[in-house]
Protein backbone atom coordinates (compact mmCIF):
# COMPACT_ATOMS: atom_id res chain seq x y z
CA UNK A 1 0.00 0.00 0.00
CA UNK A 2 1.31 3.42 -0.87
CA UNK A 3 1.26 6.24 1.64
CA UNK A 4 -1.58 8.77 1.53
CA UNK A 5 0.44 11.98 1.41
CA UNK A 6 -2.71 14.13 1.43
CA UNK A 7 -3.89 12.45 4.65
CA UNK A 8 -0.43 12.82 6.23
CA UNK A 9 -0.51 16.60 5.63
CA UNK A 10 -4.23 16.84 6.43
CA UNK A 11 -5.24 18.43 3.10
CA UNK A 12 -7.65 17.52 0.28
CA UNK A 13 -6.49 16.33 -3.14
CA UNK A 14 -7.70 19.67 -4.50
CA UNK A 15 -5.49 21.63 -2.08
CA UNK A 16 -3.48 24.47 -3.59
CA UNK A 17 0.30 24.62 -3.33
CA UNK A 18 -0.10 27.35 -0.74
CA UNK A 19 -2.37 25.08 1.35
CA UNK A 20 0.18 22.24 1.08
CA UNK A 21 2.96 24.56 2.19
CA UNK A 22 0.99 25.90 5.16
CA UNK A 23 0.05 22.39 6.27
CA UNK A 24 3.67 21.22 6.12
CA UNK A 25 4.95 24.26 8.01
CA UNK A 26 2.44 23.60 10.79
CA UNK A 27 3.39 19.92 11.11
CA UNK A 28 7.13 20.62 10.81
CA UNK A 29 6.90 23.22 13.57
CA UNK A 30 4.95 20.82 15.80
CA UNK A 31 7.05 17.69 15.26
CA UNK A 32 10.53 19.10 14.57
CA UNK A 33 13.20 16.85 16.19
CA UNK A 34 14.84 19.82 17.88
CA UNK A 35 11.63 20.44 19.81
CA UNK A 36 10.96 16.76 20.53
CA UNK A 37 14.33 15.28 21.50
CA UNK A 38 14.04 11.57 22.22
CA UNK A 39 10.47 11.40 20.90
CA UNK A 40 10.59 8.74 18.19
CA UNK A 41 6.92 9.25 17.33
CA UNK A 42 7.39 12.94 16.63
CA UNK A 43 10.50 12.25 14.59
CA UNK A 44 8.60 9.72 12.45
CA UNK A 45 5.73 12.19 11.89
CA UNK A 46 8.26 14.87 10.89
CA UNK A 47 9.86 12.51 8.36
CA UNK A 48 6.48 11.48 6.94
CA UNK A 49 5.39 15.11 6.62
CA UNK A 50 8.69 16.04 4.91
CA UNK A 51 8.34 13.11 2.51
CA UNK A 52 4.75 14.09 1.69
CA UNK A 53 5.74 17.73 1.15
CA UNK A 54 8.64 16.76 -1.11
CA UNK A 55 6.13 15.14 -3.47
CA UNK A 56 3.01 17.31 -3.22
CA UNK A 57 4.93 20.61 -3.40
CA UNK A 58 6.34 19.68 -6.82
CA UNK A 59 3.80 19.73 -9.66
CA UNK A 60 5.50 16.97 -11.68
CA UNK A 61 5.95 14.63 -8.71
CA UNK A 62 2.42 15.34 -7.51
CA UNK A 63 1.00 14.41 -10.91
CA UNK A 64 3.01 11.17 -10.86
CA UNK A 65 1.80 10.42 -7.34
CA UNK A 66 -1.84 11.11 -8.23
CA UNK A 67 -1.49 8.74 -11.19
CA UNK A 68 0.48 5.91 -9.61
CA UNK A 69 0.75 6.37 -5.86
CA UNK A 70 -2.86 5.95 -4.78
CA UNK A 71 -3.17 2.65 -6.65
CA UNK A 72 -0.28 1.01 -4.81
CA UNK A 73 1.69 0.98 -8.04
CA UNK A 74 5.06 1.36 -6.38
CA UNK A 75 5.64 5.10 -6.26
CA UNK A 76 8.58 5.44 -3.89
CA UNK A 77 10.18 8.70 -2.82
CA UNK A 78 13.08 7.13 -0.98
CA UNK A 79 15.15 5.14 -3.45
CA UNK A 80 13.58 5.64 -6.82
CA UNK A 81 10.52 3.35 -6.98
CA UNK A 82 10.62 0.74 -9.75
CA UNK A 83 14.08 -0.51 -10.50
CA UNK A 84 16.15 -3.66 -10.60
CA UNK A 85 18.25 -2.88 -7.55
CA UNK A 86 17.60 -0.89 -4.41
CA UNK A 87 14.23 0.73 -3.93
CA UNK A 88 10.59 -0.37 -4.04
CA UNK A 89 9.85 0.27 -0.41
CA UNK A 90 13.43 -0.12 0.80
CA UNK A 91 13.91 -3.72 -0.42
CA UNK A 92 16.78 -4.90 -2.54
CA UNK A 93 15.76 -7.25 -5.38
CA UNK A 94 19.17 -7.24 -7.03
CA UNK A 95 19.94 -10.80 -5.96
CA UNK A 96 16.49 -12.26 -6.60
CA UNK A 97 17.50 -14.38 -9.59
CA UNK A 98 20.19 -16.00 -7.47
CA UNK A 99 17.82 -16.57 -4.58
CA UNK A 100 18.82 -13.49 -2.63
CA UNK A 101 16.40 -11.12 -1.00
CA UNK A 102 17.95 -8.31 1.07
CA UNK A 103 16.21 -5.76 3.20
CA UNK A 104 17.86 -2.35 3.00
CA UNK A 105 17.07 -0.88 6.39
CA UNK A 106 16.56 -3.73 8.79
CA UNK A 107 19.87 -5.47 8.43
CA UNK A 108 18.09 -8.80 7.76
CA UNK A 109 19.14 -11.03 4.90
CA UNK A 110 17.00 -13.90 3.53
CA UNK A 111 17.84 -16.70 1.12
CA UNK A 112 14.70 -17.70 -0.76
CA UNK A 113 16.28 -20.95 -1.90
CA UNK A 114 16.84 -22.08 1.67
CA UNK A 115 13.37 -20.98 2.74
CA UNK A 116 11.67 -22.77 -0.16
CA UNK A 117 13.73 -25.89 0.51
CA UNK A 118 12.52 -26.00 4.10
CA UNK A 119 8.88 -25.80 3.01
CA UNK A 120 8.94 -27.96 -0.10
CA UNK A 121 11.83 -30.35 0.52
CA UNK A 122 13.83 -29.15 -2.45
CA UNK A 123 17.17 -29.01 -0.68
CA UNK A 124 18.53 -32.09 -2.43
CA UNK A 125 18.11 -30.50 -5.85
CA UNK A 126 19.71 -27.21 -4.93
CA UNK A 127 23.05 -27.14 -3.07
CA UNK A 128 23.13 -24.74 -0.16
CA UNK A 129 25.17 -21.62 -0.65
CA UNK A 130 28.23 -20.68 1.30
CA UNK A 131 27.96 -18.15 4.08
CA UNK A 132 27.55 -14.48 3.34
CA UNK A 133 30.29 -12.07 4.37
CA UNK A 134 29.42 -8.61 5.66
CA UNK A 135 31.72 -5.61 5.57
CA UNK A 136 30.99 -2.11 6.84
CA UNK A 137 31.93 1.04 4.96
CA UNK A 138 31.63 4.64 6.11
CA UNK A 139 30.68 7.42 3.71
CA UNK A 140 30.63 11.17 3.95
CA UNK A 141 27.17 12.70 3.62
CA UNK A 142 28.08 14.18 0.24
CA UNK A 143 29.27 10.82 -1.14
CA UNK A 144 26.03 9.18 0.04
CA UNK A 145 24.03 11.74 -1.92
CA UNK A 146 25.93 11.54 -5.21
CA UNK A 147 27.12 7.92 -5.01
CA UNK A 148 30.56 6.58 -5.90
CA UNK A 149 32.63 3.43 -6.31
CA UNK A 150 34.02 2.24 -2.99
CA UNK A 151 36.89 -0.23 -2.76
CA UNK A 152 36.58 -3.00 -0.19
CA UNK A 153 39.03 -5.77 0.70
CA UNK A 154 37.56 -9.27 1.11
CA UNK A 155 38.78 -12.82 0.55
CA UNK A 156 42.27 -11.54 -0.16
CA UNK A 157 41.25 -9.26 -3.01
CA UNK A 158 40.08 -5.72 -3.65
CA UNK A 159 36.58 -5.22 -5.02
CA UNK A 160 35.05 -2.02 -6.41
CA UNK A 161 31.47 -1.72 -5.12
CA UNK A 162 29.15 0.81 -6.76
CA UNK A 163 27.31 2.87 -4.14
CA UNK A 164 24.10 4.30 -5.68
CA UNK A 165 23.06 7.93 -5.17
CA UNK A 166 20.87 8.68 -2.17
CA UNK A 167 21.74 5.55 -0.19
CA UNK A 168 20.34 5.45 3.33
CA UNK A 169 22.32 5.06 6.53
CA UNK A 170 22.51 1.38 7.46
CA UNK A 171 21.43 0.11 4.04
CA UNK A 172 23.02 -3.10 2.77
CA UNK A 173 24.18 -3.77 -0.78
CA UNK A 174 24.53 -7.35 -2.05
CA UNK A 175 27.41 -8.45 -4.30
CA UNK A 176 26.60 -11.94 -5.53
CA UNK A 177 29.15 -14.76 -5.30
CA UNK A 178 31.78 -12.88 -3.30
CA UNK A 179 31.13 -14.60 0.04
CA UNK A 180 32.52 -17.83 1.51
CA UNK A 181 32.83 -21.03 -0.52
CA UNK A 182 29.88 -23.38 -0.28
CA UNK A 183 30.22 -26.84 1.29
CA UNK A 184 31.27 -29.80 -0.85
CA UNK A 185 28.33 -32.09 -1.71
CA UNK A 186 28.31 -35.89 -1.40
CA UNK A 187 28.22 -36.23 -5.19
CA UNK A 188 31.33 -34.10 -5.59
CA UNK A 189 29.55 -30.89 -6.57
CA UNK A 190 30.58 -27.61 -5.01
CA UNK A 191 27.81 -25.49 -3.57
CA UNK A 192 27.54 -21.90 -4.76
CA UNK A 193 29.53 -19.24 -2.97
CA UNK A 194 27.78 -16.93 -0.58
CA UNK A 195 27.36 -13.23 -1.18
CA UNK A 196 29.11 -10.12 0.05
CA UNK A 197 26.88 -7.74 1.99
CA UNK A 198 28.25 -4.20 2.09
CA UNK A 199 26.64 -2.29 4.95
CA UNK A 200 26.83 1.49 4.45
CA UNK A 201 27.05 3.97 7.33
CA UNK A 202 26.63 7.66 6.51
CA UNK A 203 28.21 10.43 8.57
CA UNK A 204 25.97 13.26 9.72
CA UNK A 205 26.38 16.62 8.01
CA UNK A 206 26.60 19.81 10.08
CA UNK A 207 24.24 21.68 7.73
CA UNK A 208 22.16 19.33 5.58
CA UNK A 209 19.79 16.48 6.24
CA UNK A 210 18.04 14.23 3.73
CA UNK A 211 14.29 13.78 3.47
CA UNK A 212 13.20 11.69 0.48
CA UNK A 213 14.67 13.24 -2.67
CA UNK A 214 15.13 16.61 -0.98
CA UNK A 215 17.85 18.10 1.18
CA UNK A 216 16.90 20.42 4.04
CA UNK A 217 18.98 23.13 5.69
CA UNK A 218 18.37 26.06 7.99
CA UNK A 219 19.48 29.57 7.05
CA UNK A 220 19.87 32.44 9.53
CA UNK A 221 18.90 35.79 7.99
CA UNK A 222 19.04 39.31 9.43
CA UNK A 223 15.84 41.11 10.35
CA UNK A 224 16.54 43.83 7.77
CA UNK A 225 16.97 41.20 5.03
CA UNK A 226 13.70 39.55 6.05
CA UNK A 227 11.90 42.91 5.87
CA UNK A 228 13.45 44.38 2.73
CA UNK A 229 14.64 41.28 0.89
CA UNK A 230 18.03 40.73 -0.64
CA UNK A 231 20.45 38.18 -2.04
CA UNK A 232 22.55 35.81 0.07
CA UNK A 233 25.35 33.41 -0.80
CA UNK A 234 24.36 29.92 0.31
CA UNK A 235 26.61 26.85 0.42
CA UNK A 236 25.14 23.73 -1.22
CA UNK A 237 26.66 20.33 -1.92
CA UNK A 238 27.35 21.63 -5.45
CA UNK A 239 29.07 24.82 -4.31
CA UNK A 240 27.93 28.35 -3.54
CA UNK A 241 24.70 29.74 -5.04
CA UNK A 242 23.02 33.13 -4.85
CA UNK A 243 19.67 32.84 -3.11
CA UNK A 244 17.05 35.55 -3.47
CA UNK A 245 15.33 36.41 -0.20
CA UNK A 246 11.91 37.92 -0.98
CA UNK A 247 10.88 41.04 0.91
CA UNK A 248 8.64 40.20 3.84
CA UNK A 249 10.12 36.74 4.41
CA UNK A 250 8.87 35.37 7.72
CA UNK A 251 10.58 33.14 10.28
CA UNK A 252 10.34 29.50 9.25
CA UNK A 253 9.61 30.25 5.59
CA UNK A 254 10.72 27.55 3.17
CA UNK A 255 12.70 28.70 0.14
CA UNK A 256 13.47 26.22 -2.63
CA UNK A 257 16.68 25.83 -4.65
CA UNK A 258 15.53 23.59 -7.49
CA UNK A 259 17.71 20.71 -8.61
CA UNK A 260 20.13 20.91 -5.67
CA UNK A 261 18.87 17.81 -3.88
CA UNK A 262 19.28 14.04 -4.28
CA UNK A 263 19.74 12.53 -7.76
CA UNK A 264 16.94 10.18 -8.77
CA UNK A 265 18.02 6.56 -9.08
CA UNK A 266 16.93 4.63 -12.21
CA UNK A 267 13.48 6.21 -12.50
CA UNK A 268 13.70 7.51 -16.05
CA UNK A 269 12.33 4.33 -17.64
CA UNK A 270 9.09 4.62 -15.68
CA UNK A 271 8.31 8.27 -15.09
CA UNK A 272 10.49 9.99 -17.65
CA UNK A 273 12.51 11.72 -14.94
CA UNK A 274 15.96 10.35 -15.73
CA UNK A 275 18.77 12.68 -14.71
CA UNK A 276 16.60 14.86 -12.48
CA UNK A 277 17.29 15.72 -8.87
CA UNK A 278 15.30 16.70 -5.84
CA UNK A 279 15.45 20.17 -4.39
CA UNK A 280 17.22 21.94 -1.54
CA UNK A 281 14.62 23.24 0.93
CA UNK A 282 15.95 26.19 2.91
CA UNK A 283 14.18 27.00 6.18
CA UNK A 284 14.69 30.63 7.17
CA UNK A 285 15.51 31.68 10.71
CA UNK A 286 15.10 35.40 11.23
CA UNK A 287 17.71 36.57 13.74
CA UNK A 288 16.49 39.19 16.18
CA UNK A 289 19.17 41.69 17.34
CA UNK A 290 19.94 41.47 21.05
CA UNK A 291 21.32 44.99 21.36
CA UNK A 292 20.23 48.13 19.56
CA UNK A 293 22.12 51.35 19.17
CA UNK A 294 20.50 54.70 19.86
CA UNK A 295 20.25 55.30 16.11
CA UNK A 296 18.57 51.88 15.64
CA UNK A 297 16.01 52.75 18.31
CA UNK A 298 15.25 55.98 16.50
CA UNK A 299 14.76 54.14 13.22
CA UNK A 300 12.47 51.62 14.89
CA UNK A 301 10.40 54.45 16.34
CA UNK A 302 10.08 55.82 12.80
CA UNK A 303 8.91 52.41 11.59
CA UNK A 304 6.35 52.31 14.36
CA UNK A 305 5.05 55.62 13.07
CA UNK A 306 4.61 53.95 9.69
CA UNK A 307 2.55 51.22 11.31
CA UNK A 308 5.22 48.55 10.83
Amino acid sequence: MSKDYYKILGVDKSASQDDVKKAFRKLAHEHHPDKNKGNAGAEQKFKEASEAYSVLSDDAKRKQYDTFGSTGGGFNTGQGGFNGGAGFGGFDFSGFQQGGFGQGQGGVEFDLGDIFSEFFGGGGRRPRKGRNIQVDVELSFKDSIFGLEKEVFVNGKHLAVKIPPGIENGQGLRVGGEGEDGPAMHDGRQANKGDLIVRVWVKDHPIFRKEGFNLIMELPIKLTTALAGGVMNVETLDGTIELKIPAGTSHGEILRAKGKGVPYEQTGSVFGTGGKRGDLLIVTHVEMPRKLSKRAHQLIDELKGEGI
